[in-house]
């Protein structure tokens, strides 16, 4: 995933704001999430049906230079939209405030996924 290319900014406001303020700022604003206070990277990655730029701001959750992404939507129910446009073409570029990378996603399963987890869940 490079950096340039179509991109559809989210229909989610507050999404597209911290995007934009993120990016802006070089990675210096709107590095957490909302109101919890939990850091963020961007996600840029390619939409499943649109084939365009997306950005995310995903919860950051790195070890040892490795990063995951945790598609648990605050514990809704369902996957959100940008778990089915990783699926579909896992490359990626992630920034991580100044730093830019290009990755590959991949889904994790059994005590891989679990230790992820509980990486996740320490953060909060």
């Amino acid at each position: 995933m490079t950096a340039d290319g179509d991109y559809a900014p989210s229909t989610a406001g507050w999404v597209r704001d911290q995007v934009e303020l993120y990016e802006s700022s070089g990675g210096t604003r709107g590095t957490t999430l909302r109101d919890t206070g939990l850091p963020v990277v961007i996600v840029t990655n390619r939409g499943v049906r649109t084939g365009r730029q997306r950005k995310t701001p995903l919860m950051r959750v790195e070890h040892d230079g490795r990063y995951a992404a945790v598609a648990s939507q605050g514990g809704a129910p369902t996957n959100p939209g940008w778990y089915h446009n990783l699926r579909a073409d896992p490359q990626v570029e992630l920034q991580d405030g100044a730093d830019r990378w290009p990755m590959a996603a991949r889904e994790v399963t059994g005590a891989e996924r679990d230790e992820w987890w509980q990486r996740a869940e320490i953060g909060r």
